[in-house]
């Protein structure tokens, strides 16, 4: 009886006092000093430091430093892709341990000159930072060397960081999901989260969820966004998790200002019937889903929003983002004309096309009664006017013109102004707009974008262009092998039908009804027939068509020092044999990137080129027939008419086959296809130092050699 009382006595003290020694291991800040309940943080993402680029660096260390002495924020997240890890003409993609050097040095001359403390800096890997790094820890793991998580021994691939205001909580949570092994590139493009890192974000996000009488405010930052984030192996996505916890926000980088700056995406369970759907049409949030979340109070507004930013490679964009009450806000700045002097971020009210169903269900709350805006300034401040616009009319018309007033003694410049919120009450998110102004002491004029908001929380438009919609709507894990089959599924019953129609009826029957029965159907069944006079040609395109889902397309070193080598395949890259005798495959789905490319513009296309050249042929040789044995004809008829007629109709196809001038064509398209796949080849054997003898002759010659074969085959009639 007394083991019993001593064995749950042990049990019970280390089932509640491990989560309380967790929570003490983990980093938390009290804000002093500041607005009652204000946070802000800077994110910055995709630097790309360079050897063949020292601008990046250069500008970097110009602007960034400065920047952050007079914004002064509680952290600076930086989101992946630090280094650049390619060669000049961007074909090879591996470690440079002197673009790491740089970052290090680069990053030690901004915090000093930020003034900030080194623990406010944390930066997550990205895929460029991941290139060829076949293990962490090991030789070639330089942001375990030279990055700010890896000098803080920030361990593990999940951090996190509390903030403690007055009112709540605010949980900042990073992790790195790039490969385990990091592929070099192209094959290097995705998110691969494990469920065991899912676990560990969950247990991070979950760290107050049992242990805080206050509100907590939770926001994420890793590298990619969910469109290019993989699901784990029990079909577990990021996005999964995140919404079991409600985000705010979750910041990330990657894609780049070159698909457009309009990178948003909200995300909810609530109309959807699936996490793990293809696409999504639109970024923004729908009012008519809230009503009933609202008025039920037993819902959880499971929620948050995506924010991609722009990158510093070209862009030499900075994003700021407040918490404000509890409610998320940002701005974001492009520094690519040189230093800003005076930044503005309204906090309140929010802008409409980014608010959370959280805040429309609260949006009567009385704590809104002040236009609140951060005003950074590298010289003092002297005005800061609030001007609320009405669009209604059609152009915008200023309907409230006000003063602020900065609050004093904090370490951020907020500047508020009363407002009757009532006043501004619409059913229409757009119809109102806010726009500060400040001036400083020079009489220098900042004025902010103009931004709709909506007292009663309800969303604005956020439209995507294609190319934003393509990157940010499209769930490209699941997306793959839909592709890829699709592909099968179009070119085989090209091949294979014909074959079968020709196998059960008489070769020469089914020329003559096809010849004689004019029409489109029958035309395009001809010129898929034609292919089979070439038995050779078909039997290697239906042979490359199943080699490529079969075997190995090549063979390469996937790693910066070489070693074994790796088979290239359409699921992956195929290491060695794991402990349970099966092939150990990694950069599923990052092969896509050689895939797909190589079956729709390459493969395709020289199909199609075939295809008609065999096509071209027969049409010619039964012109070449016809004019052997035509009979001249007597035009002197009372059919003289109608012959001259039915002659001029038929001119230019006789002339273009007697010229051959389709053939030209797709000679021309054959070369063309030849050339960019052959380039294609070369810049493999660059990447992944093959030999194109060797390493992967099929893959590298099929489509050349079979369009050089019909090509000679079908040179005469």
């Amino acid at each position: 009886g007394g083991m019993g009382i001593v064995i749950i006595t042990t049990l019970f003290f280390v089932i509640f006092t491990t989560p309380l020694l967790s929570l003490e291991a983990r980093e938390t800040i009290e804000l002093r000093n500041g607005p009652e309940d204000l946070v802000w943080v800077v994110q910055l993402s995709d630097l790309h430091f360079s050897v063949h680029h020292p601008d990046r660096a250069r500008d970097f260390r110009k602007i960034v430093g400065p920047a952050l002495s007079f914004i002064k924020p509680a952290l600076v997240l930086i989101t992946g892709d630090l280094t650049d890890g390619k060669s000049k003409d961007l074909v090879v993609m591996k470690q440079d341990e002197e673009e790491w050097i740089e970052y290090q040095n680069v990053m030690r001359e901004v915090v000093k000159r930020s003034g900030l403390n080194e623990s406010s800096f944390y930066d997550v890997r990205g895929n460029h930072d991941n290139f060829g790094v076949p293990s962490i820890g090991g030789s070639y793991d330089f942001f375990s060397k030279y990055s700010f998580n890896g000098q803080l021994k920030r361990s593990g691939n999940v951090n996190s960081l509390t903030i403690q205001t007055s009112k709540r909580k605010l949980l900042f949570v990073g992790f790195d999901s790039t490969m385990p092994s990091g592929l070099r590139g192209p094959t290097n493009l995705f998110g691969h989260p494990t469920d065991e890192l899912l676990n560990d974000i969950n247990s991070e996000l979950s760290q107050w969820d049992y242990h805080s009488t206050q509100p907590v405010i939770k926001v994420t930052f890793g590298h990619f966004p969910l469109s290019f984030s993989e699901a784990t192996k029990s079909g577990k996505t990021l996005k999964d998790t995140f919404l079991v916890h409600t985000l705010s926000a979750y910041l990330c980088g990657h894609l780049h200002t070159k698909f457009g700056k309009n990178l948003k995406r909200y995300h909810t369970s609530h109309h959807q019937q699936s996490t793990k759907q293809l696409f999504q049409f639109n970024g923004r949030r729908f009012s008519s889903e809230v009503a009933a979340n609202c008025s039920n109070d037993g819902t959880k507004l499971n929620e948050f929003w995506e924010w991609e930013m722009g990158d510093w490679r070209k862009s030499r964009a900075m994003r700021i983002l407040a918490i404000d009450g509890g409610h998320i806000s940002f701005v974001d700045i492009d520094f690519k004309l040189g230093a800003r002097k005076t930044i503005i971020l309204p906090t309140f009210p929010l802008d409409s096309r980014f608010t959370l169903k959280s805040f429309q269900c609260g949006a009567t709350n009385a704590s809104y009664r002040e236009i609140r805006a951060m005003v950074f300034s590298t010289s003092p401040i002297i005005s800061v006017v609030a001007r609320i616009y009405d669009s209604t009319s059609g152009n915008l018309l200023v309907v409230m013109e006000t003063l602020m007033t900065k609050l004093e003694e904090s370490n951020g410049d907020l500047y508020r102004s009363p407002w009757n919120i009532k006043a501004f009450e619409d059913p229409s998110p757009e119809r109102y707009f806010l726009q500060i102004e400040t001036t400083d002491v020079s009489g220098r004029s900042t004025v902010s974008d103009l931004r709709p908001f909506s007292v009663s929380g309800l969303p604005a438009e956020l439209p995507w262009n294609w190319k934003e919609f393509f990157v940010m709507g499209c769930q490209w894990d699941s997306l793959y092998l839909p592709i890829f089959w699709c592909f099968y599924l179009l070119v085989l019953p090209l091949l294979l039908i014909p074959k079968i129609l020709l196998s059960v009826s008489r070769r020469h029957y089914l020329y003559k009804t096809l010849k004689s029965n004019k029409g489109f159907i029958n035309g395009i069944a001809r010129i898929l027939i034609e292919i089979h006079n070439f038995p050779i040609a078909w039997c290697c395109l239906v042979g490359y068509l199943f080699y490529l889902v079969l075997c190995p397309w090549f063979s390469g070193h996937f790693f910066n020092e070489g070693g074994e080598l790796g088979y290239m395949t359409y699921r992956g890259v195929a290491l060695k044999f794991n402990d349970f005798g099966k092939i150990k495959f990694l950069g599923f789905p990052d092969a896509m990137v050689i895939v797909l490319p190589h079956l729709y513009f390459i493969l395709l296309p020289a199909i199609i080129a075939i295809i008609m050249l065999a096509a071209e042929r027969g049409l010619y040789h039964d012109y070449i027939i016809s004019l052997s044995s035509k009979k001249k004809d007597d035009t002197d008829g009372p059919d003289k008419e109608a012959t001259f007629h039915n002659n001029r109709t038929k001119k230019i196809s006789e002339l273009i086959l007697l010229k051959r001038w389709l053939r030209k064509f797709f000679l021309v398209v054959s070369l063309a296809i030849s050339w960019k796949h052959l380039k294609n080849c070369r810049d493999l054997v660059r990447a992944y130092e093959m030999n194109p003898y060797i390493h992967f002759p099929i893959y590298g010659l099929a489509v050349p050699l079979l369009l050089a074969y019909t090509i000679w085959k079908t040179r005469k009639a």
